[in-house]
């Protein structure tokens, strides 16, 4: 068992384990993960951490561990018009719910009342299994990059 204490930003060298998380699971600090293949991560970080793909963590021992965004379920919402994205951002964003934002597409967790509402909009939405970085909000820590 790896106890997870310290951030230690995205390193150049190769770190001595990965631990892949979803989106939500990226958001907590204090957590007990056992990975597919049995190796057990605690996370003991500050409340309000939100770690992000390819940053590291250090363990009290000293290794290093690298956070990898985990693939899970997602709608991926497309359109040929621009503001019609934009106006689904905004629908979106008044309900509160995590969601990526790029200049192409959005991306959320399924939820079939939403995905109707998106359709009735005249998006495209793809049910797929992807990472998700959703935006961590104007108060949060800074904007992922890909």
């Amino acid at each position: 068992m790896l106890l997870l204490v310290e951030r230690v930003g995205k390193l150049g060298g190769s770190p001595s384990s990965q631990l892949p998380l979803t989106a939500e699971e990226r958001t907590r600090s204090r957590h007990r993960f056992e990975t597919g293949t049995g190796e057990v991560f605690v996370l003991a970080l500050p409340r309000g951490t939100v770690v992000q793909d390819g940053e590291c963590l250090r363990s009290q021992t000293g290794e290093i561990v690298q956070i990898i965004a985990k693939p899970e379920p997602v709608l991926t919402v497309t359109s040929d018009h621009p503001l019609t994205l934009l106006k689904a951002a905004y629908h979106l964003g008044n309900r509160h719910i995590p969601l990526e934002i790029t200049p192409t597409y959005l991306r959320l967790s399924p939820d079939r009342v939403l995905q109707q509402m998106l359709e009735k909009l005249g998006l495209t939405i793809q049910s797929e299994i992807a990472p998700f970085y959703p935006e961590i909000g104007a108060y949060g820590q800074s904007h992922h990059s890909h």
